[in-house]
């Protein structure tokens, strides 16, 4: 069983508002064992896929995970892709850019890690992060050399938007298909999620105080999510709002979109010739004769 995740997906050119888009929906599974068997059978058909994916080497897969703080985005790279052979899979974290980063361009810390033909790219938050959490810290824009006379923020907003169009259609064009996730989660439900990061100790490595001094610029962040989701969802590279407050939930929908992208590719093994073919016989008669 598949969720159609359709509902989900932002149509190019609408105008987003997050306060209309729902954080939890009715579960697609009916009972913590029937998740365990869905999300079991999307991982065992995904790995073929990959397998797939990889034998063809036509196509790369990019797959782009956006959220606030605590919505799941660990555990749904965990859980969904545990199925995947390491081999075809990457997976990238983007946090603060080193000093070596900000000597580039936005763009150029994560189109260095882009994934080759054949295999599945998986960036936890990504260059989007030019266009959230420094649209609501503007002040980092001093950090990344700007150059002097850009006093119109909004100008820069813009022109991000458009160098990120660009280079997902640019990739889009040569085989790299793109599937952008955010993951929407609500403040309470986040605010639970921290509570119980502070009272089990096995959890405590991942709260810090930075996360609740971020929960202030919650309605910037909002803004600044909605304004990027509207500028950049595609026809060649979708966002997909996926309801975060359950996380099983978020974990099968976002698996049924993965799904879905890599059947519509329609790939198959490569066909041996007919002297290849020649070639395996007598080495398959080699092999019956040895010892």
């Amino acid at each position: 069983m598949r969720f159609h995740h359709k509902s989900l997906s932002v149509r190019p050119g609408n105008r987003v508002r997050l306060d209309k888009w729902p954080t939890r929906i009715k579960p697609v599974y009916e009972s913590k064992e029937h998740y365990h068997e869905m999300l079991a059978q999307h991982v065992e058909q995904l790995s073929l896929l990959q397998q797939r994916l990889y034998a063809s080497n036509q196509y790369a897969i990019l797959l782009i995970f956006q959220a606030m703080d605590a919505a799941g985005k660990d555990g749904i790279i965990r859980h969904v892709m545990s199925g995947v052979n390491p081999q075809g899979c990457q997976v990238f974290s983007f946090k603060h850019p080193s000093a070596s980063e900000l000597q580039h361009d936005f763009l150029w810390r994560s189109t260095r890690n882009l994934p080759e033909r054949g295999r599945i790219g998986i960036f936890n938050r990504s260059y989007y992060e030019e266009v959230l959490i420094v649209r609501v810290h503007p002040e980092i824009l001093l950090s990344e050399g700007v150059p002097d006379g850009r006093h119109d923020v909004k100008a820069i907003w813009k022109e991000r938007y458009r160098s990120i169009n660009d280079l997902e259609r640019h990739l889009y064009c040569n085989g790299t298909r793109i599937i952008k996730f955010f993951l929407h989660i609500s403040k309470e439900e986040q605010r639970k999620r921290f509570l119980q990061r502070i009272d089990a100790a096995e959890k405590n490595w991942k709260f810090s105080l930075a996360d609740v001094t971020e929960r202030k610029f919650w309605k910037q962040y909002m803004h600044a999510y909605e304004q990027c989701l509207s500028a950049t969802s595609s026809k060649y590279a979708p966002w997909y709002v996926v309801p975060a407050d359950d996380k099983e939930n978020a974990r099968l929908i976002v698996s049924s979109a993965i799904l879905d992208a890599l059947e519509n590719l329609k790939m198959r093994y490569p066909e041996s010739s007919a002297r290849r073919r020649r070639e395996l016989q007598e080495i398959r008669k080699q092999l019956i004769k040895q010892d």
